[in-house]
C-alpha cells in the first residue's frame, strides 16, 4: 500500500498546478488524504452507491469519483471537487497517477523480496532467472554487495537516505535483511573497479556518521559477474564486517579482498585456536604481558621489525628496546626479530583477538 504521506504529497502537487481540490478515500470509506476539510460527510454519503455500482467514474453531488484498482481489487477512490470538464480531467489524472504509484510500489516490493531471497540463498537457479526476467533485472551485469551496519544508529530513515544517495544510479538496489544491516547491491559498470566501489562505501559511511557516531562500519565483498553469484558477494561482505571489527578496529570501511590472514583465522574452530595458543605461550596469554611490552610489540610490528625506527618512535635507546625483546624471548621462546618467530607471534596475537571476540559474542 502507498503511504498516506505520498498520497497527500501527490494530490497537493496536483492542486497547486490545477487549483482543483482533491481527496483520496480507501475502499472502506476512510479518508486517507485531502486538500480540503469541508463537505467530507457529503462525499461519504455518496460513496457507498458509487463503490457498489459498475461505473468506473461518476459525478455525484458536485464531486467527480474515480475508482483505482490493485490487481482487479478496488483499493482507492480518487475524488475531485467540481462538475466541470476540467474537474473531471484533473480527477482522471489523479486516479492515473495513483494507479502508477501502486504499480511502482508493487514492483519495488517484488524486487525487494527477490533480492532478499537471492542474498539469503532461498531461490533455486531456475527461479533466479525466471524472476529476474519478469522484474526486468539484468542477469549478466557485474555487481558487488555492500553491507552497512545500522545497529544503534539514531537515524530511523537511514534506509531511505541511502536510497536517495544512490538514486542517480538506476541499476543499484538498496534493502534491509534485518534491523541491524542495510544491504546495497551495486551494479559495477565496465569502466569501474574497486576504487569506485570504495568511493561509494566512503560516501555511505559519511552519511551514517553525520550524527557523530563513528562506531558503525561499512563492508563490501568482491565483484561478481552473474546474478546468481550475488549471494557470494553478500557472504563475503558479512565476513569482512566481522573480521574487520576483530582485527582492524581502527578502520571504518572493510574490503573482503584486504582482510589478509585475518580471513583465515576467522574460519578456525575455537578448540584448535586454544590448542595453538597453549603450544605457543605454554598456558599464558598475551593479556598477561604488561602494557609496556604490548606497546613495544605492536610498534615493532608496525615498523616491519626495524629496531632503529621502533626505538626512535618509542623515544627509547636502541639498547633498551633490545633488552625488552630479549626479555620477551625468554618469556615466550620467540625472538620476534627473526622473521619466522615474528610471523608466529603475530598470528598468535590475532588468534587471541579472535577468541576473545567469539567469547564476547
Amino acid at each position: 500500500m502507498i503511504s498516506n504521506q505520498i498520497l497527500q504529497s501527490t494530490i497537493v502537487g496536483l492542486k497547486e498546478i490545477t487549483r482543483v481540490e482533491l481527496a483520496v478515500v480507501d475502499a472502506g470509506g476512510s479518508f486517507l488524504c485531502s486538500t480540503f476539510e469541508e463537505e467530507q460527510e457529503t462525499i461519504l454519503s455518496s460513496l457507498s452507491d458509487f463503490v457498489e455500482s459498475a461505473a468506473e467514474s461518476q459525478e455525484i453531488s458536485g464531486f467527480q469519483f474515480f475508482k483505482v484498482y490493485d490487481e482487479q481489487a478496488l483499493t482507492y477512490i480518487a475524488i475531485a471537487r467540481g462538475s466541470s470538464e476540467e474537474s473531471f480531467t484533473v480527477g482522471k489524472i489523479a486516479a492515473f497517477q495513483i494507479q502508477n504509484l501502486l504499480i511502482a510500489y508493487k514492483e519495488r516490493f517484488d524486487k525487494d523480496n527477490f533480492f532478499k531471497n537471492l542474498l539469503l540463498d532461498n531461490l533455486l537457479l531456475v527461479d533466479i532467472y525466471n524472476r529476474s526476467q519478469k522484474l526486468h533485472i539484468a542477469m549478466d551485469v557485474s555487481r558487488i554487495v555492500i553491507v552497512v551496519e545500522n545497529a544503534g544508529n539514531k537515524r530511523v530513515n537511514l534506509l531511505e537516505s541511502i536510497r536517495d544517495l544512490l538514486s542517480f544510479r538506476k541499476g543499484d538496489f538498496v534493502t534491509a535483511v534485518d534491523e541491524n544491516n542495510i544491504i546495497v547491491v551495486r551494479e559495477v559498470e565496465k569502466n569501474e573497479g574497486y576504487e569506485d566501489v570504495r568511493e561509494t562505501a566512503e560516501k555511505i559511511y559519511q552519511l551514517i556518521s553525520e550524527n557523530g557516531d563513528d562506531s558503525l562500519h561499512v563492508a563490501y565483498g568482491t565483484i561478481v559477474n552473474e546474478i546468481r553469484e550475488v549471494s557470494r558477494s553478500y557472504k563475503e561482505a558479512r565476513m569482512a564486517l566481522d573480521v574487520g571489527r576483530i582485527f582492524f578496529g581502527e578502520r571504518n570501511i572493510f574490503a573482503y579482498s584486504e582482510l589478509g590472514i585475518g580471513r583465515l583465522i576467522y574460519q578456525l574452530p575455537i578448540p584448535l585456536c586454544r590448542m595453538f595458543i597453549k603450544e605457543i605461550f605454554e598456558g599464558r596469554s598475551p593479556d598477561d604481558f604488561d602494557e609496556e611490552t604490548i606497546i613495544t610489540i605492536n610498534k615493532f610490528f608496525e615498523n616491519s621489525l626495524n629496531v632503529s625506527e621502533t626505538s626512535r618512535q618509542l623515544f627509547i635507546h636502541r639498547n633498551t628496546l633490545v633488552y625488552r625483546l630479549d626479555k620477551l624471548e625468554k618469556a615466550t621462546g620467540l625472538d620476534i626479530r627473526v622473521f619466522e618467530d615474528a610471523i608466529t607471534f603475530k598470528i598468535a596475537l590475532m588468534v587471541v583477538k579472535y577468541m576473545k571476540y567469539m567469547e564476547e559474542q
